[in-house]
């Protein structure tokens, strides 16, 4: 499972890399489109700009840390990344119902608080979440830290926001190497508020 500690900054980076390749994505229907940050809504960064790829249909490759195994096939998604370390992903999921949508998101919630505990099954690593409260905004969002650290020294952090809007979740990652203390909270809880209006 070494290979799932980086999950957080790694995965999201190699992301990021295969969705600047456009031509080797499969767009979503544009009618999806509106539903995703743009790169400006992003945290920013102090040195770059963020890139974006195209909002995809189906689940990320590679899957998310802590939440992927929950994605469902129905996923759509966009990476985003900078022209360092840092990189982020928005996964949207349009369920059946009101009620469906609320389960789900309870579910995310349930695999971002589990997280550490099955992060830290590989005896290389050890996982701290931090929950940083609600969002008040659509029908609620709530934002976590996860901070990841190996044997060998590597520390990344990652912050995720679950939001839902009626029948749609969605699910912000933002990640890079680092600690709790390089986690900019407030500018990602301002991109969760954005990212739950535009749900519709």
């Amino acid at each position: 499972m070494n290979a799932s500690v980086r999950k957080g900054t790694m995965a999201l980076a190699a992301m990021a890399a295969v969705a600047g390749a456009v031509a080797a994505t499969t767009p979503a229907s544009a009618a999806t489109e509106p539903r995703f940050l743009a790169p400006s809504e992003l945290p920013p960064h102090p040195d770059s700009a963020w890139f974006a790829g195209p909002v995809t249909a189906g689940q990320p490759d590679p899957l998310p840390m802590c939440v992927g195994d929950a994605l469902p096939s129905t996923s759509s998604y966009r990476a985003f990344h900078t022209d360092y370390d840092t990189a982020a992903l928005q996964v949207t999921v349009v369920e059946r119902s009101d009620q469906r949508a609320k389960d789900f998101a309870a579910l995310l919630r349930r695999h971002l608080t589990d997280c550490p505990r099955e992060l830290a099954e590989d005896p290389d690593v050890s996982a701290t979440e931090k929950s940083y409260g609600k969002v008040s905004v659509g029908d609620g969002a709530d934002v976590y830290g996860i901070n990841t650290r190996t044997t060998w020294g590597a520390t990344d952090i990652n912050l995720f926001s679950v939001g839902r809007k009626g029948n749609v979740v969605t699910v912000v990652q933002w990640g890079q190497m680092g600690g709790f203390a390089d986690a900019p909270v407030a500018a990602f809880k301002k991109t969760t508020v954005t990212a739950v209006n535009k749900l519709s």
